[in-house]
């Protein structure tokens, strides 16, 4: 993290916020504590100890905005922060759930380092997993093999995906959006960026947005369109969402 000086007023009103505000200030108030070295990373430090303590107390689950900070003490080179993540969280704020015995950690720890394609791979792996043998060795799933998915295990996925994202990936946010689209799937490819308003389909891998900060809510997780709509249609129309 680089450093920054701030005044304590300036300070306090941060960490206040952290607390109070928005999801979107909450993250506004993250980006900006991430940029002022020692105190901003104490502040952030301390955030994650007040949810360490109410998950303990009540089964709390943590919030995009927890992800957010958690992603950035990750990321940094400071011992003492290392020492607070390795020894709170080491393996990321989640202990991930599969009523297959699926392993979501590396998923976990992609989406911690924003790694959002290799994610994205990862992903399509994990979804043939739960699909069986078949589906491993021919690298896709059907449609007709979503509505057996556990909902456990596309909840931990869509979970990961919004914890580690600042709520803007997810199936559930792909859902949102398809519903208040009114279930149009042409406005929908467009509103995700996957199509382009000419009708042009995104190219894999180099047009789609890797990159948080710019990319539209939704745009992740990928599902390939070629094969028609079916895989997409189960996946947004699962029990795991309506339950």
């Amino acid at each position: 993290m680089s450093s920054t000086v701030i005044d304590s007023d300036n300070l306090n009103a941060l960490v206040a916020t952290l607390t109070t505000g928005t999801l979107r200030k909450q993250l506004q108030a993250i980006q900006e504590l991430s940029t002022i070295e020692a105190e901003g990373e104490q502040a952030l430090i301390e955030f994650l100890q007040q949810y360490q303590t109410a998950r303990a107390a009540n089964a709390t689950p943590p919030t995009a905005a927890h992800g957010s900070a958690y992603q950035r003490l990750h990321a940094s080179q400071r011992e003492s922060t290392k020492t607070f993540v390795d020894q709170a969280f080491s393996a990321g704020l989640l202990t991930p759930e599969s009523a297959q015995g699926v392993d979501y950690s590396d998923l976990q720890l992609l989406l911690i380092q924003q790694d959002y394609q290799a994610a994205d791979k990862l992903t399509m792996q994990k979804l043939c997993e739960l699909a069986g043998e078949r589906a491993i060795q021919r690298k896709w799933v059907y449609f007709t093999e979503v509505s057996q998915f556990p909902t456990t295990d596309l909840r931990t996925i869509d979970t990961l995906r919004r914890l580690y994202s600042e709520d803007k990936f997810g199936w559930s946010k792909q859902r949102e959006l398809w519903i208040r689209l009114g279930q149009d799937w042409e406005r929908l490819w467009t509103q995700l960026i996957w199509k382009s308003a000419e009708g042009k389909w995104t190219r894999y891998p180099g047009e789609f947005i890797w990159e948080l900060s710019t990319a539209p809510v939704g745009h992740l997780p990928l599902s390939n369109q070629l094969r028609g709509v079916r895989m997409m249609d189960s996946l947004l129309s699962h029990t795991a969402w309506v339950q």
